[in-house]
């Protein structure tokens, strides 16, 4: 029997089902297995060492750990999941997957011995290479600000120095670090003395680092640069995107470039192209939300609609009804931008209005290619709206995304889009909002009595029922979470179904307050109780609820 069988044999025996990863033909990869969601990295690391009877090792005993790894390759080790450690007792390997003989024989080389081997998860491996990233590049940082980047006289100077090695680095370095704390966006901000430089992580900008503000011109020419935009052009703002290769991890950015009163200023949005698809309940959707989402996803045609502000989700909550709804005997096409997870056995097409290419002429184009289910990244104008109307008026399951504050928003958007209102109620199924929230870090929250005091007031000033099940935690800090009390964030969603009244009151032109007072007397949940019973379930907090959710 081989170790694939016997590990999967003996997951089984514990009640772990592993999940499609186990399915496939040739060696397990227990990366796949946590990147499909099923396990979370501490369950599936004490599974491992139980399987190959290692020791445990607890992450948070290595805070004065050392790691011999200047003979090794640090995007080696972290593409293996391996890490040489000294926490006092000798040298040991952490490793996550005791099975990888390869790499474990080629560390060992290395080091010229072979030290005993303890198991750490994926997530906390991921964790100290972090860190051991970051300590690098902050030895790294003043590289550039060494270097004489006084602004030239001429676009060639610009454009040479842009492309030095100095610049080149310390993009890179940013990029790193902007992929190693799990950052969404990169700000350059050029201010009266210096350039700016902060990081998107979990909703919040954090400061990175400053640089002199002749560093300025450099930096955002090889911004730039990246983005195939004009580097002349210091007037206009400007909008770009790329491909590139963050150690190993896939990403695409999307650039925009804004001049201000003291010089340019941009912002990369950072899409890795490998991220993980989640299941709804790992994303944090309730038993409730998920069973009404999924019954909406059943419906043979018509229109359902997310919605929600930029970087709140939409496009994961769509992909992830995408992976549910995909079966050999459906045909489902999508039209993006960009494509933020690509999907085996779904047709998917990026839009380029540079060549006429947009979701409107995309939309058209695919009605001829008998599809059942269309998924439209947004709709943007009154014209993909009306496409797509129409779409699900003729028996297609149109899923799409809207920016607005709520769900039953999404009917007003509609019709200011010039949509007339019996198509709407014709052709709406549904309508999901969403918004992120920072979950709190596992490691360090604390119980907090107070909490449920705050909670109960303001369900008693919005008279809203009171959550069950008071285990309100508080934001402690500690290094896992970068002293914030926050790491990751979770969904807090409300589910409108357009059932007969709130159809009929579509098309009576209803405004959104009497949408929301049907909706909630059909058994809608808020987004702000949705997250009022995660706050009580220790998840995250109200303050945390209040600041996203108002």
């Amino acid at each position: 029997m081989t170790r694939h069988e016997t590990f999967v044999d003996f997951a089984a025996s514990c009640g772990v089902d592993l999940g499609a990863a186990a399915a496939r033909p040739g060696p397990l990869r227990l990366s796949d297995v946590w990147r499909e969601g099923r396990l979370g990295g501490d369950e599936l690391a004490r599974l491992v060492a139980a399987f190959h009877d290692l020791p445990r090792l607890d992450v948070e005993t290595l805070e004065q750990a050392r790691f011999p790894i200047e003979a090794l390759s640090l995007p080696f080790l972290r593409e293996a999941h391996l890490l040489p450690l000294d926490a006092g007792t000798g040298l040991r390997l952490a490793v996550a997957d005791p099975g990888d003989r390869d790499s474990i024989a080629a560390v060992n080389l290395a080091l010229g011995q072979a030290p005993p081997l303890c198991v750490l998860s994926i997530e906390e491996l991921d964790l100290l290479f972090a860190r051991l990233g970051r300590e690098r590049s902050i030895e790294a940082r003043p590289t550039l600000a060494g270097v004489d980047v006084a602004e030239p006289d001429t676009i060639e100077a610009l454009q040479d120095l842009a492309r030095g090695a100095p610049v080149v680095r310390a993009i890179d370095g940013i990029l790193e670090r902007a992929l190693d704390s799990g950052a969404t966006d990169i700000h350059f901000e050029t201010g009266r003395e210096e350039l700016q430089i902060r990081l998107r992580v979990d909703g919040l900008l954090r400061l990175d680092q400053v640089l002199p503000k002749s560093a300025a011109p450099a930096v955002i020419s090889r911004v730039k640069i990246l983005a195939n935009l004009d580097i002349s052009e210091r007037r206009l703002p400007q909008d770009g995107r790329a491909a590139v290769m963050i150690r190993n991890t896939e990403a695409d950015l999307r650039v925009a470039v804004m001049p201000t009163m003291y010089g340019e200023t941009a912002v990369c949005r950072i899409l890795l192209k490998d991220a993980k698809l989640l299941d709804f309940a790992r994303i944090g959707m309730s038993a409730a939300v998920r069973g009404a989402l999924e019954r909406l996803l059943a419906e043979p045609h018509g229109v359902l609609i997310v919605t929600g502000p930029t970087g709140s989700g939409k496009t994961t909550t769509l992909a992830t009804a995408i992976s549910l709804l995909n079966q050999p005997t459906r045909k489902i096409v999508t039209v993006e931008d960009p494509i933020e997870y690509q999907l085996p056995g779904i047709h998917q097409t990026q839009i380029k209005p540079a060549i006429g290419l947009t979701f409107a002429t995309a939309l058209r184009s695919f009605l001829r290619h008998d599809p059942d289910v269309i998924m439209v990244g947004e709709m943007r104008d009154g014209e993909t709206a009306q496409i797509g109307i129409q779409a699900a008026l003729t028996g297609h399951l149109v899923l799409t995304t809207l920016h607005t504050n709520s769900a039953v928003d999404a009917v007003v958007r509609l019709a200011d889009m010039g949509v007339e209102p019996f198509l709407i109620a014709a052709s709406l199924r549904g309508v999901v909002g969403q918004r992120l929230v920072r979950r709190l870090c596992e490691r360090c929250h604390a119980p907090d009595p107070e909490q449920s005091e705050a909670a109960a007031a303001l369900c008693r000033s919005r008279n809203l029922p009171l959550p069950t099940g008071m285990e309100y935690r508080k934001a402690m800090g500690c290094p896992a979470c970068g002293q914030t009390g926050f790491r990751g964030r979770i969904g807090v969603f409300e589910v409108v179904a357009a059932d007969s009244t709130v159809r009929s009151l579509i098309g009576s032109k209803a405004d959104a307050q009497a949408l929301l007072a049907a909706a909630r007397q059909a058994g809608t949940t808020t987004m702000l109780e949705d997250g009022l019973d995660k706050a009580a379930r220790g998840q995250t907090t109200v303050g945390e609820i209040l600041r996203v959710c108002g």
